[in-house]
């Protein structure tokens, strides 16, 4: 497995633990957030430290978790980006439709306030 899945009440945290973020990742990745979705998860943290390339169906495996967690009326947050994968989000102009921390702490902060 090439992320690890932390659930707490507020949120559920999905660490990456691959280098990249492609289309070897990507489907595996959508597919957990399909399930996740379905079993009532409404809010997601992606934490991209480990991860140094996303391709575009990595960036679509991103959207699709920010469209699930929207439709749910809960949160997306993305944090712990490497600056490739920050310069294609940026490039991309997902950096102004993402919820985007620098670190994971930061992410979970965010949940805290609106509790």
């Amino acid at each position: 497995m090439s992320f690890q899945i932390e659930k707490t009440d507020k949120y559920t945290v999905i660490r990456l633990q691959a280098e990249k973020l492609d289309s070897n990742l990507a489907p595996a990745l959508k597919s957990e957030l399909v399930v996740l979705n379905t079993d009532g998860v409404k809010s997601i943290i992606i934490d991209l430290t480990s991860t140094r390339y996303c391709d575009s169906s990595g960036l679509s495996a991103i959207l699709v978790a920010n469209r699930l967690c929207k439709n749910s009326n809960g949160q997306f947050v993305l944090t712990g980006l490497q600056e490739p994968v920050k310069k294609l989000i940026s490039i991309s102009q997902l950096d102004t439709i993402l919820n985007i921390t620098a670190t994971l702490p930061e992410a979970t902060e965010l949940f805290a306030v609106k509790a």
